[in-house]
Formats: C-alpha cells, sequence, structure tokens
C-alpha cells in the first residue's frame, strides 16, 4: 500500500472555488496515472479527473471546464483545482494513483476529504 494523503477539502458557496493536493508517502514504486474520485452522498466512487504521468488530462463531462488536474512527478503529487461549483459537486473527494512495480500493478485510494458546497 501507498498511503496517499489528500487535503484541502471543506465548505464553499456555489460558484466558488477550491483547491485539493494530495501527496503519496512512503516507499514509492513507480506510478503511473493519477486524480480524483468523487463519491456524491447515496453514490459510488467514480473518477472525475486523471492525469497521466505525461500529463495528458481526461475529465468526466460534468467537470469538463470547470476542473483542472494537475500533478508534480517529482513530489509525487496531485492537485484538483476546482472552479465555479455547483451544489451537485457535494461529495468526498479520493485521490488516486495507478501503480506498477515489477510485474504488479494496483490501484490505490486515499482517505477521503469532503467537499460541500451550498446553494
Amino acid at each position: 500500500q501507498v498511503p496517499l494523503v489528500e487535503s484541502g477539502g471543506g465548505l464553499v458557496q456555489a460558484g466558488g472555488s477550491l483547491n485539493l493536493s494530495c501527496a503519496a508517502s512512503g516507499s514509492i514504486p513507480s506510478i503511473n496515472a493519477m486524480g480524483w474520485g468523487r463519491q456524491a452522498p447515496g453514490k459510488e466512487r467514480a473518477l472525475v479527473a486523471v492525469v497521466t504521468e505525461g500529463g495528458t488530462t481526461n475529465y468526466v463531462d460534468s467537470v469538463k471546464g470547470r476542473f483542472t488536474v494537475s500533478r508534480d512527478n517529482a513530489k509525487n503529487a496531485v492537485y484538483l483545482l476546482m472552479s465555479s461549483l455547483k451544489p451537485e459537486d457535494t461529495g468526498e473527494y479520493y485521490c488516486y494513483a495507478s501503480l506498477t512495480t515489477g510485474s504488479l500493478s494496483w490501484n490505490s485510494w486515499g482517505k477521503g476529504t469532503l467537499v460541500t458546497v451550498s446553494s
């Protein structure tokens, strides 16, 4: 397991912005993609933004144009800048990393940070 520690969640009004950060710690194998998942109340967790090691990004349609994912490979960190937030963006946000060591590959998730967007 590679611990992923998130920070930056909180309460914000609709239309506002929040910045999430996540860093991997401990003995770190090769990190492939990193990103963020979201679990809204009563729903399953799903990825909303992913960035590859080379910097290619992908977003779900609901956050395109409003969220920006980036990473710092030297720091084993990933960030999520969320703008024009909507009440439906409310949920627990989890840091995600796709990892490889030798012939083994697996996904790791952080413990989550809560984002609440009030209307």
